[in-house]
């Protein structure tokens, strides 16, 4: 596919260093393109995955960026963007798996069917894309970032199917750091909360024509709001933070395994207190329970690792 020529940005990807290229899926809307644009502006050659033949054209009218059809279901469509890339000549650095979908319903009566499609994008999505491109991110020795939730951590009424998928992802990045540090490979898991997309417009379509939605359904009352909520999501700020915090996760020479990024207190609030009572649920009435001024010590601990880390040097 045609493209416009590749333009180094001075202070970023560097213009006397040979440019860096970065694998997005789903880079049609929300956080993918909003990592794409950001990547190319600041120099960097982007990859930028996509179903629609509309999205890929307007990505290709974008500096720095070639996109490539990319359904992560189907195996063709990414061996197929794995020869794109190879044959570019360019030097794969970091592969963002983004592309994801929202399935939502009470979980006792969500058809199997959408169950495995949700897990079909998101998890096994995940799974065939980075199995594809390991090598050449071994080759580069560089880096995967995966793009998980703040339900990643939550789980809440209704959201069970996509929870579930963000909860084994989350299992499976951390699985997969430990692998990938035997070639230097670092992996990363973002978590972002509530931040302008478009993806629950066509789950909330769905979810009011399916019969719990209906009067009548014991569901239907409180369902009705989640409905509303996934309808407009206009509210919330664009995910400039998400992109800076995915930068940091390619860039940074130390980069943290999990970063959370949320647009307020509140949601972050949510997150850690979250972490917090389930260690506590663990921790009570085991044989070997710990102190509070054991656990304590932990986080101390813990803390401190993480604030050395922050005092690495970064790269430029």
């Amino acid at each position: 596919m045609l493209q416009r020529p590749a333009q180094a940005a001075s202070g970023d990807a560097g213009e006397n260093t040979v440019q860096k290229a970065v694998l997005v899926t789903g880079a049609s809307s929300g956080i993918g393109r909003n990592l794409a644009e950001t990547l190319a502006a600041k120099g960097y050659f982007v990859f930028a995955g996509a179903r629609k033949q509309a999205d890929l054209d307007a990505l290709n009218e974008i500096p720095n960026i070639q996109s490539i059809r990319l359904d992560v279901t189907i195996q063709d469509e990414i061996d197929a963007a794995v020869k794109t890339v190879r044959a570019s000549g360019k030097e794969l650095y970091g592969l963002v798996n983004n592309a994801g979908v929202v399935v939502l319903g009470p979980i006792t009566e969500i058809g199997e069917d959408e169950l495995a499609w949700i897990f079909d994008v998101n998890v096994f999505g995940v799974y065939r894309v980075t199995k594809a491109f390991a090598p050449l991110i071994i080759e580069s020795r560089g880096r995967i970032v995966n793009i998980s939730s703040i339900s990643g951590v939550l789980s809440s009424m209704f959201w069970a199917p996509y929870g579930m998928t963000k909860h084994a992802l989350e299992a499976y990045t951390d699985s997969l750091a430990r692998e990938m540090a035997l070639f230097d490979v670092k992996v990363s898991a973002v978590n972002p909360g509530n931040y302008k997309s478009r993806i629950g417009t066509k789950e909330a379509v769905t979810l009011a024509k399916q019969p719990y939605a209906q009067p009548g359904s014991p569901y239907a009352e409180a369902l009705a709001g989640h409905i509303e909520y996934l309808s407009d999501r206009s509210m919330y700020k664009e995910p400039d933070e998400v992109s800076a915090a995915i930068m940091q996760a390619l860039f940074d020479e130390s980069p943290k395994p999990n970063y959370l990024v949320v647009p307020n207190e509140e949601e972050a609030g949510w997150t850690i207190r979250r972490i917090i009572e389930e260690m506590a649920e663990l921790n009570a009435d085991q044989e070997y329970t710990y102190s509070d001024d054991e656990l304590i010590q932990m986080v101390r601990e813990a803390t401190a690792a993480q604030r050395a880390r922050g005092e690495a040097p970064q790269d430029e």
